[in-house]
């Protein structure tokens, strides 16, 4: 049987997928999961009905999540997922060559088993990859206990009204500080402008009250309904400084093709969010 798939990003708005059918559902000690055919997106999941990822545009977000800040980096080494237990995120530093580690540290084992089962594209198996460790867990007590140290860490969560609204504070961002090296990048979701305003403007003065350098980067996103914010954060690269033919350079000496939505000559355009978002978030975008 059929049905609207209907999300609600704000009390006012709503769009969603007709046509959709429920294949699985979970209720964990964190939250709902639910796993989702639809004809325009094909397979997707959502967390206590919200859209997480899909395998139709999937690419999109974990793209710009990504290879921004590897690029904008001159030879990262080490990544930090938090979250990504979809396995995107991972799947796409793994086009890094000289990245000889990836960690991700996801909450909820549940996310990783549906995922897994429904969604396998997202992943491409990039969880049997030696370089890559799945650390099943709290985020936070990780980056607390770990001696490591990143040169990326991709913030792949829920929202701060979620079981992840720890890891959007002054104080995590302080611990986060402590395992990352000198030029280390953040990059994370900030949401719509259309519908999450609010939170956006909160996320970027958090992000600026710990980090030097705060770069905003839009992408329309499908599966979200919106055109989508997020942001790339460091204390001393910056991701808008590094110009196309270095980025197009560095792409080249990986060998890194085939990507679906970023390219270099693409990255100053990403960085630059449209018109209607700085009329939307004003000063806080302070482009």
């Amino acid at each position: 049987m059929t049905a609207p798939l209907l999300f609600h990003p704000a009390p006012d708005a709503l769009y969603g997928f007709p046509g959709a059918r429920r294949l699985a559902a979970a209720d964990t000690p964190y939250q709902r999961i639910e796993v989702w055919d639809t004809p325009q997106l094909g397979c997707l999941f959502t967390l206590d009905g919200r859209p997480m990822t899909s395998a139709g545009d999937e690419f999109i977000y974990h793209e710009c999540m990504t290879h921004p800040a590897a690029l904008a980096h001159p030879a990262p080494r080490a990544a930090l997922v938090l979250g990504g237990g979809d396995g995107g995120a991972a799947r796409q530093l793994l086009r890094h060559p000289g990245i000889a580690r990836i960690v991700v540290a996801e909450l909820d084992p549940d996310v990783v088993r549906l995922t897994g089962d429904y969604l396998p594209g997202v992943r491409g198996g990039a969880f049997d990859d030696p370089r890559v460790e799945l650390v099943i867990g709290d985020a936070a007590a990780f980056v607390a206990s770990t001696r490591e140290r990143f040169d990326l860490v991709v913030f792949d969560l829920t929202p701060p009204d979620s079981p992840a609204a720890g890891l959007y504070t002054a104080g995590f961002y302080a611990a986060l500080k402590r395992v990352m090296n000198a030029d280390a990048l953040v990059t994370l979701h900030l949401g719509s402008p259309y519908h999450h305003a609010g939170r956006v403007k909160l996320l970027l003065a958090g992000l600026r009250g710990a980090f030097a350098i705060v770069r905003p980067l839009a992408a329309y996103v499908p599966l979200y309904g919106s055109l989508w914010l997020m942001a790339i954060a460091g204390d001393t690269l910056d991701p808008a400084a590094v110009d196309s033919a270095t980025l197009a350079a560095r792409a080249a000496r990986r060998k890194i093709e085939g990507l679906r939505y970023y390219a270099p000559e693409l990255h100053a355009m990403l960085l630059k969010v449209s018109l209607i978002g700085r009329d939307k978030l004003g000063e806080f975008l302070q482009l």
